[in-house]
């Protein structure tokens, strides 16, 4: 098939491309080069409103069909995923900025794998009944899809997050309206060909691309539009939850995350390290989920700080299409600024800057890029804005603590509650922090270990509800009680 990425990219509804209703358009600009390479439409309500009715015409054909049929039909997509395997891969990597290598690690490969999971897990999505004698009756719960949901994903994981919300809201029986990043829209419209390909039918996905003001809102504020699945900042989570909720639909919000890393003095430091340079700098430290507060118990800080430092000041920073590249660009030119900006906050707080804290300017064709030292901070107090606030780059700040109780109310200081990583061989302390720490997920001697089938979402600040797994499937359906009595 056809994967060609075309200088004006199209919505997908319908199953038709077709550019947005006012002719408005975004420059979609590589990141690495910092050149405009293609022009994204920036639809608005009336674009909704064609997508809502073609949704609205599909809704009862597609929830009717048997789970059988949707798991032939995602197991198709993911097909097509993986056979267009090395054009998507390239296609993030010049859309985002990160390393090829990551992309085809990550992003690319989760992206088939939420599909198959998700199409198998419908196969064996089951309700419950309740017998109850004295009664004379049997209750059994329904669960029904929603309608047509809205699905809106991030920046920094295109295709691996917009795939995350999609494949269970199609497995569910649901029409949707998905909105990926205008910052990287492109894997998500080469989806829209491959849904195409697979024989999705016509109007199940609409695929629109356009900012947050003018897009965003318009999913959000549609009355058709029944649910609303969002992945980004807690800021915008906020601007999403106050229009939604008095509209009284269903929220899934995965927000910002500040999360700590505890390292005690009875970890495995080799493993250590090697895993830390992965949750503090992996794709510049741009995931929700990377440990940008690191808390070492004092008895090992300073030996550390020494190799964790060194191996930081060798990771390559550069062209993301060389295979020895670590770290590829920032994702756009504001939040390369917002990055820099975080940087000079931190010096003018009392940090000291171990390393990084600069801009890099790589030689040939990404002269102009938006790259930046991994950046390594010392000596700030938890309640600085640097140590409170989502920075979401190659930046991090290590602090020593002397106790578990100490460390454990540092990790929680902050708004923010997605995800910690804990690291020491007393399973008894492990299992301890992990009640205690604030977070929707606990990592022990580990980082980033994703089982597809686990809860997913973060507490406080960090968002509403959780996906992955039967939760999904459970958000993107509707529970009906029916009572019988004989």
């Amino acid at each position: 098939m056809n994967l060609a990425i075309p200088y004006h990219l199209e919505n997908y509804i319908g199953g038709n491309f077709i550019a947005p209703l006012s002719g408005e358009f975004i420059d979609g600009i590589n990141p690495a080069t910092a050149e405009v390479f293609c022009q994204i439409p920036n639809s608005n309500a009336r674009d909704i409103d064609v997508a809502v009715n073609a949704a609205k015409n599909a809704f009862e054909s597609w929830s009717n069909t048997s789970a059988e049929q949707r798991f032939s039909i995602l197991n198709k997509i993911a097909d097509l995923i993986d056979a267009n395997f090395e054009t998507l891969a390239l296609a993030e990597t010049t859309d985002n900025g990160k390393p090829l290598w990551l992309s085809k690690q990550v992003d690319i490969k989760r992206s088939s794998d939420n599909f198959r999971f998700f199409a198998t897990s419908i196969m064996h999505f089951a309700s419950e009944s309740h017998f109850t004698p004295d009664k004379n009756a049997i209750n059994y719960t329904l669960r029904q899809p929603i309608g047509i949901v809205g699905c809106i994903s991030p920046w920094n994981l295109p295709l691996y997050l917009f795939t995350w919300k999609i494949a269970p809201a199609l497995a569910a029986g649901n029409c949707v309206i998905a909105k990926p990043s205008e910052v990287t829209p492109v894997t998500s419209f080469l989806l829209g060909k491959i849904c195409k390909q697979a024989g999705l039918p016509d109007g199940v996905l609409n695929i629109l691309h356009g900012d947050g003001i003018n897009c965003g809102e318009a999913i959000v504020r549609h009355p058709a539009i029944k649910a609303i699945s969002f992945t980004g900042s807690t800021k915008a989570g906020e601007r999403i939850a106050s229009i939604a909720a008095p509209m009284f639909k269903k929220l899934s919000l995965e927000l910002g995350g500040k999360n700590p890393t505890l390292i005690f003095a009875d970890c495995d430091l080799k493993k250590v390290l090697h895993e830390i340079i992965r949750s503090a700098f992996g794709n510049q430290g741009q995931i929700c989920l990377c440990g940008s507060r690191i808390l070492i118990e004092k008895p090992i800080y300073e030996e550390f700080k020494k190799h964790f430092v060194a191996i930081t000041k060798n990771l390559t920073v550069g062209d993301p299409l060389i295979e020895t590249s670590k770290q590829g660009a920032i994702v756009s030119k504001q939040h390369f600024e917002k990055i820099i900006n975080c940087i000079q906050l931190a010096k003018q707080e009392g940090g000291t800057i171990l390393c990084g804290g600069y801009a890099v300017k790589p030689k040939g064709r990404c002269a102009n890029g938006y790259f930046i030292q991994p950046t390594i901070i010392e000596g700030l107090n938890q309640q600085c804005k640097t140590n409170q606030e989502e920075i979401f780059g190659p930046v991090v700040t290590i602090q020593p603590f002397d106790t578990m109780d100490e460390a454990i109310e540092m990790a929680n200081s902050t708004s923010y509650g997605l995800a910690a990583s804990v690291w020491t061989q007393d399973i008894s302390k492990a299992n301890q922090l992990a009640i205690k720490l604030q977070t929707g997920i606990v990592w022990v001697n580990c980082w980033l270990v994703r089982d597809l089938r686990t809860p997913f979402g973060g507490v406080k600040n960090s968002g509403v509800g959780r996906e992955g797994g039967w939760d999904a499937l459970k958000f993107f359906t509707e529970q009906k009680n029916v009572c019988v009595q004989y």
